[in-house]
C-alpha cells in the first residue's frame, strides 16, 4: 500500500466539483453498511435514500466517477465501495498528526473510525511538557519542539489542531512549513494559509447555533400559526354574535308587539272590559 506523500487524490485533476466531492464519503458510508451486510447491487434510489440525497443528485455525482450502474440491477456495490475510496485517495495509507492533545485531542486520538478508512495516526504532538511520555490510546505524546522532526520521519501531508483558538495559527504556520498541505481544523478561528493548502473546519458551536436558530424559527412558526388560528376563530364568530343580535333583538320587538295586542280591546284602542 501507498503512504504520505506519494499521491495526491485526483479529483481536481478530473474536475469533480467539490459539492460532489463533499458527498462521495456519504455514498461510501452507505455503500460500506451495505456491503457490511452482503448486499450485492443498490438502486439509486435506495442508495440516495440511505445517503440522504436524492437520486438525481447521485447519478449525477457517479457520473463524474464514470460510474452509471445497469439498468434494471442498479450499482454493483464492492465496485463502487472500491472506487470512491480509490477516489478519496483511501486505498492507500495517510499518516495523521494530532496536534493539542486536551480532551477534543484524546478523544480524535481515541476515536477507532481514522484506520478503518486509511488515516494511521502517526503522532500526538502538545505543547505542555508534562503531557511529553504520557500515553494516550496507545501512543506516547510527544512535545511541539519535535514537530517538523515528527512530520518528516512519518511523512505526514495531513495535520489536525485541536489546540485552543490563540495557539492554532502558530501550529498551522509550523505544520505547514514542515510540509503539511492539508489541515483538519477543530480549533475555533479561522486559519490563514497560503495557495495549495487545504483546510477543512469543524466548529461544533457554530453547527449547535444553527440547530438553534432553525428551533427558534420553528417555534415562531407555531406562534404564528396559533396566532392565525385565534384570528381566524375571531374572525368567524363575528357574523355569529351578530346574527344572535338580531334575533335577540326581533323576539324582544315580537313580544312587545304582543303585549300591545294584549291591551287591546276588540274595536282596538277601546279597552276589552268597560267600567261599570
Amino acid at each position: 500500500m501507498a503512504t504520505g506523500r506519494t499521491h495526491r487524490p485526483a479529483t481536481r485533476s478530473r474536475g469533480i466539483p467539490e459539492a460532489t466531492v463533499a458527498r462521495l464519503p456519504l455514498y461510501l458510508r452507505a455503500l460500506t453498511a451495505l456491503s457490511e451486510r452482503s448486499v450485492p447491487t443498490v438502486s439509486s434510489e435506495e442508495l440516495a435514500a440511505a445517503a440522504g440525497v436524492n437520486s438525481a443528485k447521485l447519478r449525477k455525482d457517479f457520473s463524474y466517477l464514470g460510474s452509471y450502474g445497469t439498468r434494471g440491477v442498479g450499482y454493483d456495490v464492492e465496485y463502487l465501495v472500491y472506487q470512491i475510496s480509490r477516489e478519496l485517495g483511501l486505498t492507500q495509507d495517510w499518516p495523521v498528526v494530532i496536534v493539542g492533545i486536551g480532551n477534543l485531542g484524546a478523544a480524535l486520538a481515541n476515536y477507532g473510525g481514522f484506520a478503518s478508512r486509511g488515516f494511521r495516526v502517526a503522532a500526538l504532538i502538545d505543547a505542555d511538557p508534562n503531557m511529553a511520555g504520557t500515553p494516550v490510546a496507545g501512543m506516547p505524546v510527544q512535545h511541539t519542539d519535535d514537530l517538523e522532526k515528527i512530520i518528516e520521519d512519518n511523512g505526514v501531508s495531513i495535520g489536525v489542531i485541536s489546540t485552543p483558538a490563540g495557539a492554532a495559527q502558530q501550529v498551522c504556520d509550523r505544520l505547514v512549513a514542515a510540509g503539511v498541505t492539508s489541515i483538519l481544523n477543530f480549533a475555533p478561528t479561522v486559519l490563514s494559509v497560503p495557495d495549495g493548502v487545504d483546510v477543512r473546519k469543524v466548529d461544533l458551536s457554530i453547527e449547535l447555533q444553527i440547530l438553534a436558530f432553525h428551533e427558534q424559527r420553528k417555534a415562531g412558526e407555531e406562534a404564528g400559526a396559533e396566532a392565525v388560528v385565534a384570528d381566524a376563530v375571531a374572525a368567524a364568530d363575528v357574523p355569529v354574535v351578530a346574527e344572535a343580535a338580531a334575533e335577540a333583538q326581533a323576539a324582544a320587538e315580537a313580544a312587545r308587539a304582543e303585549s300591545a295586542t294584549d291591551r287591546k280591546g276588540p274595536d282596538g284602542d277601546v279597552p276589552a272590559v268597560m267600567p261599570a
